[in-house]
């Protein structure tokens, strides 16, 4: 085991706090030493990975330079990545200004949630947050060093000179680097343990991987009512439904197959119910008019009048003497 020392620990987290005030709070643990227990233990504890030590001695201000041993009764802060469910209005950029303090460190959140650039999240995803984790260079540190430590890959050193935004590859003694880890994932130990301090169930990425299998899902769907499998296609949207955490995007997209799949089969009660959920969800939804039927055009039409008085401000009945 690599030999740290925690004088000045404390201090450390605090310092590195203040010079972010603007980053929001992401998860993490606080774990006291016990006898016996080593750096790669404790990783091995808390991420399943004992070569995630190097993780526990940046966050927490270590140096292995002639320090002694881990102590017993030392705190240490266990850093995680965390989970946000995408509200009304959250852009990328507006989300790495929450979690970064900078508008410009949205590709980072893009990369870790297979995005796009040129697109923004769906209202209601859960994305996953990499943890910004604090290193301070030591002498004769660089990005591409940086990289290798904590990427297990040198290639990744532009990547982070662009998060820090930083155009050498050199470091400075002392200079604060910012490293978001989007690997940084608890173990179902870890887990249990900061759970038990915290006092509540923390996100563990279930609902993103359901949401990237309801995706999985879509495709089949459009395939079924597109090739007139309509009873297939209405069972297999209401599964969808039944799934809790959905999108905004996927329940529009499930309930406009499923209003076409209903207008096919003559319930056309039950396909205006359908589109008004997704007119409901997305007021400038519209279908093709080339592709989709008569019929289904105008079901869909009476929906969209429905929701429209509906949508219309009270009028004004008084009458002025």
């Amino acid at each position: 085991m690599r030999g740290v020392c925690s004088i000045g620990a404390g201090a450390f987290i605090l310092g590195l706090a203040l010079a972010h005030p603007t980053m929001a709070q992401t998860t993490s643990g606080l774990h006291v030493v016990r006898p016996s227990e080593t750096l790669a233990s404790i990783a091995q504890l808390y991420y399943g990975d004992p070569r995630r030590e190097n993780v526990l001695v940046a966050e927490n201000g270590l140096t292995t330079h002639g320090g002694a041993a881990i102590q017993v009764g030392m705190r240490l802060v266990v850093p995680a990545v965390t989970y946000h469910h995408v509200r009304a209005g959250e852009g990328w950029q507006r989300l790495a200004t929450r979690f970064y303090g900078d508008a410009r460190r949205a590709f980072v959140l893009v990369e870790a949630n297979r995005g796009s650039s040129g697109s923004q999240p769906d209202t209601g995803a859960e994305i996953l947050v990499p943890y910004p984790l604090r290193h301070v260079a030591e002498q004769g540190d660089t990005m591409t060093r940086l990289a290798a430590l904590y990427y297990g890959d040198s290639d990744h050193s532009r990547r982070l000179r662009r998060f820090n935004d930083v155009r050498t590859n050199g470091l400075t003694r002392g200079q604060m680097v910012l490293v978001p880890l989007a690997g940084l994932l608890l173990s179902p130990q870890g887990r249990r343990i900061i759970e038990e301090q915290v006092g509540r169930t923390l996100p563990d990425g279930n609902v993103r991987s359901l949401q990237d299998r309801i995706d999985a899902q879509l495709p089949t769907l459009r395939a079924h009512v597109h090739s007139g499998e309509f009873v297939e296609a209405i069972s297999l949207a209401n599964r969808l439904l039944g799934f809790l955490s959905l999108t905004g995007n996927q329940i529009v997209t499930i309930q406009r197959e499923l209003g076409t799949a209903y207008v096919a089969l003559g319930r056309e009660d039950l396909a205006l119910e359908a589109f008004i959920a997704a007119l409901e969800r997305q007021r400038d939804l519209e279908l093709d008019a080339m592709r989709t039927s008569p019929t289904v055009l105008r079901v869909f039409r009476i929906a969209r009048e429905r929701l429209e008085r509906q949508w219309q401000p009270p009028t004004n009945d008084l009458i002025e003497d």
